[in-house]
């Protein structure tokens, strides 16, 4: 089966580089990887990453962004039928077309058109435009983004201001929010950080990612119960966080539940065994 490199997801989707880091952050998509380690995406995941990115820009909550993108991707073929395909969002659902077939009934406004063909060998998404104040914005976001993730080695303090800049032009950036806050913990600014995701948490819900790193957070400021309660959260979004598993499994050992804490490790550990097949 092809599979997809970052630079192709670039060109086919126009997605920044950051961005796709940030759909793979919040578990939109999950790329596989070869042999050194490189992302490889297959034709779903090009597919689902644009349609993931539409649905956060039309501000759907990402529960039901996540619910609908797994609808899609079961009714997506592994390969490009011969007559395309035609991938509408609608309202919080993703309405497929494969020629006269079609999944998922539709019946309200379109927020996002998707053609997606083959011309001459090479893969083709195409999608109605954007309005140019909406593009301006999406750019503006983007841009600031990407200055973050430069900055955070040579200049901190300018990093956290970019990510600031990336939320307040859209504040259900949760990959921004991530940052920021992983940031402000990795350079000793616990309760700055811990402000920041409260924030992150209340404008983009229990993210998996970004209940996972405020956990790790809360560990560190010796709030161990309300970091249990954090990792729970995440893994009641997404039960494939290993991590998360495993620091539970830590927690309740501490705690005196080795009950809870078998339960997690052994769940750590068969996927751990599941990723390496």
């Amino acid at each position: 089966m092809h599979s997809y490199s970052v630079r192709d997801v670039e060109r086919v989707l126009r997605l920044s580089r950051s961005t796709i880091r940030g759909l793979i952050s919040v578990g939109f998509v999950k790329p596989s990887r070869g042999s050194r380690r490189q992302y490889c995406f297959s034709f779903q995941d090009l597919i689902v990453l644009r349609a993931a990115r539409a649905l956060i820009q039309a501000r759907i909550p990402r529960k039901r962004i996540r619910r609908s993108l797994e609808d899609l991707r079961q009714h997506l073929p592994d390969t490009m039928p011969l007559s395309g395909l035609r991938i509408c969002a609608v309202g919080d659902r993703v309405v497929v077309r494969d020629g006269a077939n079609r999944w998922q009934a539709d019946d309200g406004q379109y927020l996002l058109g998707l053609d997606v063909t083959v011309q001459d060998g090479a893969l083709h998404v195409v999608e109605r435009a954007e309005p140019a104040a909406a593009g301006a914005v999406e750019r503006a976001v983007e841009d600031w983004f990407e200055r973050g993730l430069e900055l955070e080695s040579s200049d901190p303090k300018a990093a956290q201001q970019a990510y600031a800049h990336a939320v307040k032009d859209d504040v259900a950036n949760v990959a921004a929010w991530i940052n920021w806050g992983r940031l402000l913990h990795e350079l000793g600014k616990k309760h700055d950080a811990e402000g920041v995701y409260l924030r992150a948490i209340k404008e983009c819900g229990p993210q998996p990612v970004l209940m996972f790193n405020f956990g790790v957070l809360l560990e560190d400021l010796g709030r161990v119960s309300a970091a249990v309660e954090a990792y729970q959260a995440a893994i009641g979004e997404d039960p494939t966080l290993a991590d998360c598993h495993y620091n539970l499994a830590r927690l309740y050992e501490a705690l005196g539940k080795p009950q809870h804490a078998i339960r997690h490790l052994g769940t750590y550990r068969r996927l751990l065994s599941s990723e390496n097949r």
